[in-house]
């Protein structure tokens, strides 16, 4: 017997050329952009390493990881995005996420939260495409990503 759904709460994040929704416990803290050092044979979407908290974390472009853009995305209030992996790896706890300007907290609802896609469709890196309120966001699949971050850094050292 199943209760009600409960509302959760999430993130919207803006990327170059979309929007990205994830939720809030995802995300660790919300940075200023400040130039990353680079890391050798990276593949684009790696535009570093960023330091937070005596980390050395990845500093990803998820618009040129999903061929959304190919240009330069840190803007004018260009933010970082902190991000708790989820695949237990001691050397990678967290990665970074750019983002232009600061991320929106959102509700999401049942209601609210609509699937647009077929499972054909999805890319590598999206979990799913949605529309919630009527704004069309992606949800990216964040195993994945930690997985492919975790072996570009270890091909490029």
């Amino acid at each position: 017997m199943s209760g009600p759904q409960r509302d959760i709460r999430g993130v919207m994040i803006s990327v170059s050329q979309g929007r990205l929704l994830l939720p809030n416990a995802s995300v660790a803290e919300v940075i200023t952009f400040s130039d990353p050092e680079p890391v050798e044979n990276a593949p684009e979407w790696v535009l570093g390493q960023i330091r937070w908290r005596g980390w050395r974390l990845p500093l990803l472009s998820f618009s040129r990881f999903a061929q959304w853009t190919e240009e330069e995305e840190a803007s004018t209030g260009a933010k970082v995005v902190v991000l708790k992996a989820l695949g237990g790896n001691p050397k990678l706890p967290y990665f970074a996420m750019l983002s232009q300007g600061f991320p929106r907290l959102v509700t999401v609802s049942n209601e609210g939260l609509q699937e647009a896609h077929s499972v054909k469709e999805l890319p590598l890196g999206i979990h799913s495409m949605v529309t919630l309120n009527g704004d069309p966001a992606h949800v990216p699949d964040l195993l994945s990503l930690e997985l492919l971050i975790d072996k570009a850094i270890n091909q490029a050292a």
